[in-house]
């Protein structure tokens, strides 16, 4: 993190190993401390030493450049003329202290696995993607910095004061980004479409029909562990964090082997129990429909006993346009029938505005100023519609692996923590 210097503190220059900058930089993010704090913080411990540390490699320091208090630069000069190390060498030797007493944080991960379902009962507004891009921002690796746009104002600024798109400049100066650590979190992402295209787009195989499926274990015919179906997505950022469940076309039937099963609306839930225990996060790919695979989804989406408010819940996806708005009526009808029907506690995580271009003019814009006037749900996302999420699907990768710093990928990152 940076900031502009008050009055009191002068900026100084000197060099730095670029290793050093670089972890300097990704901790104090990580501790959500500015970068001058950090160095002031570990040449003053540095001071404090009763006897010289071992030295570092300084091969290679490149400038470096912070605000520190007045007079501290002066005194730490004297410091380490008595000590007789140079003065990049003090310096670095304060900046490994620093990193030294402030070790990377832990993962913060829920007390109760949390349970994303990713729903409306219209197709083509983009479901898939939100789930495979929440999902990736959610496990991208904790140790290194990611662009995350963290404007408050992204929805007015997206759509311009006069309804018209801002120019790439206006943009990108209004919407403010900012490099954050990953996320670091356990996800699986559940491919509960019988189309498949989550499964298809991560590069991965549907599920073959004659052998166990996601299907099967809701119907009660399931023979072998769940967990052997699952596969993990390899790409570095991610670790062994993100991983599927792909989808079977069997799950055309699901509707029709749910009629007989005994509470059904448990059956999904019944069937990820064995997983759990193993994930943070998992988000479930919904199917466009209104049928009883979309009560089960909703009853595996309510809030639990103990659990807290907003930990899991519904994220609706939307687009700027009006057979959205039917759609979401009908969606929300029915998730109110159950609630009302099962005494269910299910929160709304929010609205996500898909494929969004002001440039397509009025409906676009009135239709994100429509979503933008509920307040609950409230609108958490916007995700513009641009050529990367087409590319990354065409070559078979996730999107934040594809092109990390697009504007979708900074947008995705900015949902997951705003519903995290």
């Amino acid at each position: 993190m940076t900031s502009p210097s008050p009055n009191d503190r002068e900026k100084v220059v000197s060099k730095l190993p670029g290793g050093l900058q670089q972890d300097l930089k990704i901790r104090t993010a990580q501790h959500r401390v500015d970068i001058q704090h950090a160095v002031e913080a570990g040449i003053a411990a540095w001071q404090g030493l009763g006897s010289n540390l071992a030295p570092v490699d300084t091969a290679g320091a490149r400038s470096f450049s912070t605000w520190l208090p007045e007079g501290q630069w002066e005194k730490f000069r004297a410091h380490c003329a008595a000590r007789g190390v140079s003065l990049i060498q003090g310096l670095s030797q304060s900046v490994a202290l620093w990193l030294e007493r402030n070790p990377a944080p832990t993962v913060q991960r829920p007390v109760i696995p949390r349970r994303i379902i990713v729903c409306n009962q219209k197709g083509g507004v983009g479901k898939t993607a939100i789930t495979a891009g929440t999902g990736e921002a959610l496990a991208e690796d904790p140790n290194q910095l990611y662009p995350v746009r963290i404007s408050k104002h992204f929805a007015a600024v997206l759509a311009g004061a006069d309804g018209t798109a801002p120019d790439s400049a206006e943009a990108d100066s209004a919407l403010n980004y900012e490099d954050l650590p990953g996320l670091g979190l356990r996800v699986l992402l559940v491919d509960f479409d019988p189309q498949g295209h989550l499964t298809k787009q991560l590069g991965q195989q549907p599920l073959p029909i004659e052998d166990d499926s996601l299907t099967k274990y809701m119907a009660g015919e399931g023979k072998g562990d769940i967990r052997d179906l699952i596969v993990a997505i390899e790409e570095e950022r991610f670790g062994d964090r993100l991983h599927l469940l792909p989808a079977c076309t069997d799950a055309f039937l699901l509707d029709v082997k749910l009629s007989g099963v005994r509470a059904r609306e448990a059956a999904l839930e019944r069937a990820m129990a064995v997983v759990e225990a193993d994930y943070d996060v998992l988000i479930v790919d919904c199917p466009p429909s209104l049928g009883l695979s979309m009560d089960a989804a909703v009853y595996y989406g309510r809030r639990r006993p103990e659990e807290a408010t907003g930990n899991s819940g519904a994220l609706v996806v939307v687009q700027a346009e009006d057979s959205s708005a039917d759609a979401y009526d009908l969606l929300t009808t029915q998730i109110e029938d159950l609630r009302d029907d099962m005494q269910l506690e299910l929160d709304y995580l929010g609205i996500v505005v898909n494929h969004y271009d002001a440039r397509r003019g009025y409906i676009a814009t009135s239709s994100l100023e429509n979503w933008m006037d509920i307040k609950d749900p409230r609108v958490v996302g916007v995700i513009a519609d641009l050529k990367e999420q087409k590319e990354a699907v065409r070559v078979k990768r996730p999107l934040l692996a594809y092109a990390p710093r697009c504007d979708q990928s900074v947008g995705m990152r900015a949902l997951a923590r705003e519903i995290s």
